[in-house]
């Protein structure tokens, strides 16, 4: 028998999600948590599911009294609270566990899109102009349109719609009051770009390696804007999931593959990360690479993006799952 596995994930309650109608990407962490136990599991593995709820202060007890050689980090905030995520890995890191993923700080960073763009910028990595707008009045936004509004703290594509990508002033405070009524007080507004749309999966510690990066193809008609909105990935029945696909390995020129894995070898440093994450890519006009955002802890249902990367790369969905758990281990022996 291997080591024993404790599986830590966040166990769903009503809130703002399920108010906003974006209850299934809280429930998508169901499909997740079964598959890595599944796979850990057949590889020989003793594992226990461990549901957190809130508060946090019964997390910590929760989490000091687990007897297990590893814990597989699947936790992804509460509800209401997306920088519970990083307080839990800050918890974990704290009681002396071992665990998968990154540490608090890259978790903390990348959910603050702002600073975290901010950081890159200041590294010299190319991404979108962007401002962070809190909703008082516009006068000093300076950005081209069309411009795309997203919440500030946020991932799995809430509060991105149709309505996200706006072109005059007008839709431009529309959407950022919505978004800053309904997402903490702030949004983040980039300049809009039309190009090609590509994400790759880092994994790794010391030494990360690209797994083959994925385009995101839009089939939309015309007039719909070529955006992953949060309905493309969880509502099957919808006009965005069903005309938006991945392709994976990507057909892309070598030189523009070599700009976004080395980007995104790069980003994944800046920010901290280790063990894996996601990075997001547009090209604008000039064919360049540019940095959305980093997704530290991705999504690696066997669904996800990930997944499909890993299958790219020559791995079943068990040795995906494995080689994310022994990274914690290696990362202590070197």
């Amino acid at each position: 028998m291997r080591s024993k596995v404790a599986v830590i994930y966040n166990e769903p309650i009503p809130g703002r999600y399920e108010a906003l109608g974006e209850k299934t990407a809280v429930l998508g962490v169901f499909e997740t948590v079964e598959a890595v136990h599944q796979a850990l599991a057949e590889l020989g593995y003793l594992v226990v599911r461990v549901p957190l709820l809130p508060p946090l202060e019964k997390v910590r007890e929760k989490l000091a009294g687990l007897d297990a050689e590893l814990i597989f980090n699947l936790f992804e905030g509460f509800d209401d609270c997306p920088e519970a995520e990083a307080r839990v890995a800050y918890l974990l890191s704290d009681l002396g566990l071992t665990y998968t993923g990154c540490q608090g700080d890259a978790l903390s960073l990348a959910l603050d899109k702002g600073r975290a763009k901010s950081i890159l910028k200041e590294a010299g990595v190319d991404t979108p102009r962007y401002q962070v707008l809190d909703g008082k009045p516009l006068d000093a936004f300076h950005l081209n349109y069309p411009c795309i509004v997203k919440p500030c703290a946020e991932d799995a594509s809430h509060g991105i719609s149709e309505d996200s990508v706006v072109s005059d002033p007008a839709t431009l405070a529309r959407q950022v009051a919505r978004i800053t009524d309904a997402f903490g007080g702030r949004a983040l507004v980039e300049e809009y770009m039309e190009g090609r749309e590509f994400n790759v999966t880092v994994l790794g510690n010391k030494s990360p390696e690209v797994l083959p990066i994925s385009e995101i193809v839009y089939s939309l008609p015309p007039g719909m804007p070529r955006i992953l909105t949060f309905s493309a990935k969880w509502e099957p029945e919808s006009v965005y999931f069903r005309l938006t696909s991945p392709i994976c390995p990507a057909e892309i020129e070598p030189d523009v593959h070599d700009r976004i894995a080395d980007a995104a070898i790069s980003v994944f440093g800046l920010l901290g990360c280790s063990g894996y994450a996601r990075v997001d890519f547009r090209l604008d006009a000039q064919g360049r690479p540019l940095v959305l955002e980093v997704n530290p802890n991705c999504d690696i249902s066997p669904s996800s993006g990930a997944a499909r990367q890993a299958k790219a790369a020559g791995m079943t969905y068990s040795q995906f799952v494995e080689r994310i758990a022994l990274l914690p281990f290696e990362s202590k022996q070197s």
